[in-house]
C-alpha cells in the first residue's frame, strides 16, 4: 500500500472537516445546524488537538465576523453552515469581499425557503453566485458531488482564496454531507503565502496595515469596485473548471451539478442504451461559469435542459450561455424529495421529443 494515502470511509462532512485541517486551517467558527452539523462536531474534537482554534460563536453573525476579524489578520480561517445560516451571514460576507480577505465557506445546502426542511436542495443557487448580500462581489463558488470533492476542494478553495484575497463559497447540500464513501487524503506540502497586507501591527519595517470594507467618499468606492471587478474578470479567465461526459457525439445535452449530476451521469447512461446521444456537461465552478463551452456545445446540440434540485435557477444561466441557439429546458424536485436516474431519462425525453 502507498504509504502516501490515507484511505477512509466518512461522511462528506467529515471528510471536508479532515482536509481543512490537514489544508492547515488555522481558525473555525461555526455554529451548528443541520445537516452540517458534523462539522463543528468534528472539529471541536480534533482541531484543539492538531494546533488549531475551535470555537462555537453564539451565532451565524458572530460567526462570520470572526471570520472577518481572523482573516483580516492573515489566519487561514473558514466557516461552515446550512442554508438559513448562511443568509444570516450575507453581511458579513459582504463586508469580507470589500475588504478582499480570503476565507472558506461552506454551505451544506437544505431546502427552503424559509426554516424548510433539513433534506437536500439546491435552492442556493441564486444566492450563491449572484452575491447573496450588498453590492457588486463575487465569490468563487465551487460545487462537489462527491465526499472525495468533498474534501479535494478545500484544499483548491484555500489556495484560490489566498491567491485572489477573495472568500471561496463551497456549495454542497445535505446528501453528499450526509453520504458515506471512500475518501483519499495524499500527504501535501502546504504552503502558505505571505500575506504582507494582514493586520499585524506597526513594525520596524513598515507602516501598519488598515483594512476596512468602508469608503465614505464616493469617488473611493467606485475605484474599489472597479479594482474588483478586474479581479474577477481574471478569476474568469483563469478559473472556469467542468466535466464533460459523453458530449462528443451528443445531439441533446444536460447541465447538471453536485447532487443532480451524479443522478444525470446514470440518466444518460439509461439513454444511451436506449440509442438516445445525450451528454452531460458539469460545471465544478459556478462562478466562474462555463458560459463559453456551454455556448461551443449548443452549436451541435437540437437541445440542453438543467437537472435541479430546484424551481430552476441554474437554468438562467445556461440560457445565457446558449444565446437563443437552442432552446433549454428544466427538470428538478423541490422540498428535499431526489428524483430517480430513471425519472430524469423518462421526463427529458418527452421534454427532448417535444422540441425536435
Amino acid at each position: 500500500m502507498d504509504e502516501t494515502l490515507d484511505i477512509r470511509l466518512m461522511k462528506g462532512n467529515e471528510a471536508m472537516a479532515e482536509a481543512a485541517i490537514q489544508a492547515g486551517c488555522d481558525a473555525y467558527f461555526g455554529y451548528p445546524i443541520t445537516p452540517q452539523s458534523e462539522v463543528p462536531e468534528y472539529l471541536s474534537r480534533e482541531m484543539p488537538l492538531r494546533g488549531g482554534v475551535f470555537l462555537q460563536a453564539e451565532s451565524e453573525v458572530a460567526s462570520i465576523n470572526m471570520v472577518y476579524g481572523a482573516a483580516g489578520a492573515g489566519a487561514r480561517v473558514m466557516t461552515s453552515s446550512s442554508s438559513p445560516g448562511i443568509s444570516l451571514m450575507q453581511e458579513g460576507i459582504s463586508y469580507i469581499a470589500s475588504a478582499e480577505l480570503p476565507c472558506l465557506i461552506v454551505n451544506v445546502n437544505r431546502g427552503g425557503p424559509g426554516l424548510g426542511t433539513i433534506q437536500p436542495s439546491q435552492g442556493d443557487y441564486f444566492q450563491s453566485t449572484k452575491g447573496g448580500g450588498h453590492g457588486d462581489y463575487r465569490l468563487i463558488v465551487l460545487a462537489p458531488n462527491s465526499v472525495q470533492e468533498m474534501a479535494d476542494f478545500v484544499f483548491l478553495g484555500f489556495e484560490l482564496a489566498d491567491k485572489y484575497r477573495n472568500p471561496v463559497l463551497m456549495l454542497s447540500d445535505g446528501a453528499i454531507g450526509q453520504m458515506m464513501e471512500r475518501v483519499v487524503f495524499k500527504k501535501r506540502e502546504i504552503k502558505k503565502i505571505a500575506k504582507p497586507w494582514a493586520t499585524t501591527g506597526k513594525t520596524k519595517d513598515r507602516e501598519r496595515n488598515i483594512i476596512t470594507s468602508l469608503f465614505i467618499q464616493p469617488e473611493q468606492m467606485e475605484k474599489v469596485n472597479i479594482r474588483l471587478k478586474a479581479k474577477y474578470d481574471e478569476i474568469t479567465k483563469n478559473e472556469i473548471r467542468y466535466e464533460e461526459i459523453m458530449t462528443d457525439d451528443a445531439e441533446f445535452l444536460i447541465v447538471a451539478y453536485g447532487l443532480s449530476a451524479r443522478i444525470s451521469h446514470k440518466t444518460i447512461e439509461l439513454a444511451r442504451a436506449k440509442g438516445l446521444k445525450w451528454g452531460l456537461l458539469r460545471p465544478i465552478t459556478l462562478y466562474p461559469f462555463p458560459y463559453g463551452r456551454i455556448k461551443e456545445l449548443s452549436s451541435k446540440m437540437k437541445a440542453a435542459a438543467t437537472v435541479e434540485l430546484n424551481m430552476g435557477q441554474m437554468i438562467e444561466d445556461v440560457k445565457l450561455a446558449v444565446e437563443g441557439q437552442i432552446p433549454v429546458g428544466h427538470y428538478g424536485r423541490l422540498g428535499g424529495i431526489i428524483p430517480s436516474p430513471e425519472e430524469v431519462e423518462e421526463n427529458l425525453e418527452k421534454y427532448f421529443n417535444s422540441v425536435k
